[in-house]
């Protein structure tokens, strides 16, 4: 039954380019999960992990939960290794969700992690840069990808310049979507940049791919997230202010597909609003996946949170911030919270969850009580490889 799952512990480390293995980042997420959920690795029936590119960069392979799990006194339980480009962590939920609901389990944990550091940045573009099918020329020329920058900024950059000329956004526009992410971010202890900016500091910064600047794109990060997932009668035994409902968690492909076909995410928006029985006019706080600027108002339209070009006018009126009439990433999404690629996932969940909670600070969105997350990875022509939409509430 939807809805009858929920979200009853979450940690996550703060998002930065500091080199910790992730053994490190693990155990300290873990070991806060659980005790927020108020339970010993004893009651976990399961683990889920989430890793992207751990093995391209560190050359972990195959088990790379259990090598990073290793000390946990969670080694002997199942753990099931996922790997899902950008939406490793949302999957990881995912399937979380679905498992609780099959019986198999009643309390599952879910761990994503990346490392992304590299002394040569170079492999860590090239890691990125695999989340595409390689036996499918891309259909975006790239000159530099995999040397100074990921080939998704390419595609992002493709995508902004549709969006310029369908419906007037300007450079200025996209920089004004990274100020707020960085305003946000300020009051997020975990994230990677907690220092504001101005638009004429992002339009000043280097130019990655015209007309991305390097302000305007996701940073390569290291960091790691958890959740403690469980079913409705283990749920019962915690107390009602620390637990958060999970109304839908929807997992899809992408596909190639005509101009007027929707897009991934889109398709998966629909599925979510219908098995949690909420429309897009009941959300109150969005987390999206923001991998550059523009995709936050791309993104905001394809979940009908407004009509075409309607982001636009969003985030110009200030509705898009704390504050305003639907805040998107009071985290600082992925351009200020950073984007450690197999946790990304879970920390947009972290995020929903402890805004459900009231637990948010000076970022807390007043009354939330509905939370939705975009999650999506990989590219296939012209659409996402995977997306996830995931509905929370209380």
């Amino acid at each position: 039954m939807a809805g009858s799952n929920y979200i009853i512990g979450t940690s996550m480390t703060r998002f930065t380019k500091e080199d910790r293995s992730l053994e490190q980042m693990c155990s300290q997420v873990i070991e806060a999960s659980l005790a927020d959920a108020e339970i010993d690795t004893n009651e976990v029936d399961a683990v889920i992990f989430s890793n992207a590119v751990g093995g391209l960069i560190t050359g972990q392979e195959m088990i790379r939960g259990q090598a990073s799990l290793k000390r946990s006194s969670l080694l002997g339980k199942p753990i099931i290794n996922t790997e899902n480009a950008c939406a490793s962590g949302s999957s990881a939920f995912f399937l979380a969700d679905k498992l609780i609901d099959s019986g198999a389990y009643e309390v599952i944990l879910v761990v994503g992690a990346e490392k992304m550091t590299h002394l040569d940045k170079a492999t860590s573009f090239a890691a990125i840069g695999t989340a595409i099918d390689l036996e499918w020329p891309p259909p975006i020329e790239s000159d530099k990808a995999s040397i100074d920058r990921s080939y998704f900024m390419d595609v992002y950059a493709s995508m902004a310049k549709e969006y310029m000329s369908r419906y007037g956004a300007t450079e200025d526009d996209f920089a004004e979507v990274v100020v707020k992410n960085r305003r946000h971010a300020l009051s997020n202890p975990s994230a990677q940049f907690q220092k504001s900016t101005t638009v004429e500091e992002v339009l000043a910064s280097r130019v990655i791919t015209g007309p991305l600047t390097l302000l305007m794109c996701s940073s390569i990060s290291n960091g790691a997230a958890a959740l403690v997932v469980t079913g409705s009668e283990f749920a019962k035994s915690r107390r009602t202010d620390s637990r958060v409902r999970v109304l839908a968690s929807v997992l899809l492909s992408g596909q190639e597909r005509a101009e007027e076909t929707p897009t991934v995410a889109r398709r998966a928006a629909t599925k979510a609003y219908e098995k949690a029985g909420v429309s897009p006019a009941d959300i109150d706080v969005v987390e999206v996946h923001d991998g550059a600027a523009p995709a936050e108002l791309i993104t905001i339209e394809e979940l009908g949170l407004a009509d075409e070009g309607g982001a636009l006018r969003m985030l110009r009126a200030g509705d898009t911030t704390i504050g305003g009439k639907i805040p998107v990433n009071p985290s600082g999404g992925l351009i200020a919270r950073g984007h450690p690629i197999g946790a990304t996932g879970c920390a947009q969940l972290v995020e929903l969850s402890d805004q459900l909670r009231g637990r948010c600070g000076d970022r807390q969105v007043i009354g939330a009580r509905i939370g939705l997350a975009e999650n999506a990875g990989g590219y296939l022509r012209n659409d996402s490889a995977a997306a996830t939409v995931i509905v929370l509430g209380r």
